[in-house]
């Protein structure tokens, strides 16, 4: 009887994950199917598989690259995310080690500081922001970087430092008294240590910064534009779109992010564990 009921309940389960997983993985499966579709069939027969009739081939993609030029866009949101994910892994890092590592008032107050940016919604700084940057010329795309390590700090801060509390202190007391100054112990002992948490900090946060598309075009518009905001210039006068172009382009938009997150997927849940249970 308990092996039938355990049974039963694996199967529930099962079940529940796939249509989860399904109803997921669906918007998906519309946006590739649509876009080897003819732009004036996507909207008659959007949840239809193309055929003879409705099959378009590559010209969407083709139409798409050209018209927003989106190797550019490719580029230029490349740049951003790599440093901007390379400058909050590194910076939040010593920040949540000095933090952990150095008790007073201060740095507690501080680490709640962090901990509270991460409940501030961007909607309600976004204006001030933007007039922010533009007062200290950081509205190109060095200056946004800046920008996301500041929007960025509080959860990696916060993951951080969780990991921290968990390394023994005797380990780096220990190369201490071989004679390394705090920024050797760090860089030599507890960086490495740190690896399943950057890694985890570096997922979340390119998937975050990859697929942005409110903070780039508020700071840097259009003259230096991210894949995000050049697919919205598909769009014409008179609220025309055309849509062909607009789900190939968000095709090659989503394929590179969803192959790094694949491949580095495992670190995920093992990063979030240890550093939001650990210490």
């Amino acid at each position: 009887m308990e092996q039938t009921q355990s049974r039963g309940k694996d199967i529930t389960i099962f079940t529940i994950l796939l249509v989860l997983a399904i109803l997921f993985l669906a918007p998906i499966l519309i946006v590739l199917m649509n876009s080897f579709k003819g732009k004036f069939f996507i909207s008659d027969t959007p949840f239809q598989f193309p055929n003879g009739d409705t099959f378009s081939g590559l010209s969407n993609y083709t139409s798409g690259i050209e018209k927003i030029n989106f190797f550019s866009a490719f580029g230029m949101s490349l740049f951003i995310t790599v440093c901007s994910v390379a400058v909050i892994v590194l910076l939040t890092s010593m920040t949540a080690w000095y933090i952990s590592r150095v008790k007073s008032k201060f740095n507690s107050f501080l680490y709640y500081i962090f901990v509270f940016s991460m409940i501030v919604p961007f909607q309600m700084v976004m204006f001030t922001m933007t007039k922010t940057a533009n007062v200290l010329h950081l509205d190109n795309p060095i200056g946004i970087i800046l920008i996301y390590l500041g929007f960025g700090s509080g959860l990696s801060v916060f993951l951080f430092s969780g990991f921290v509390k968990s390394i023994p202190l005797e380990i780096e007391e220990a190369v201490m008294i071989d004679g390394c100054n705090p920024a050797q112990s760090f860089f030599k002992v507890v960086l490495p240590i740190l690896k399943p948490i950057a890694i985890t900090v570096a997922i979340l946060n390119v998937m975050w910064v990859w697929n942005d598309y409110l903070l780039p075009y508020l700071t840097i518009g259009n003259e230096w534009k991210t894949i995000p905001v050049a697919i919205q210039y598909l769009k014409g006068g008179y609220g025309s779109v055309d849509m062909g172009a607009m789900m190939a382009m968000l095709v090659l938009a989503i394929i590179p992010i969803v192959i790094f997150y694949l491949f580095c997927q495992k670190y995920i849940i093992e990063g979030v564990v240890a550093g939001a249970v650990k210490g």
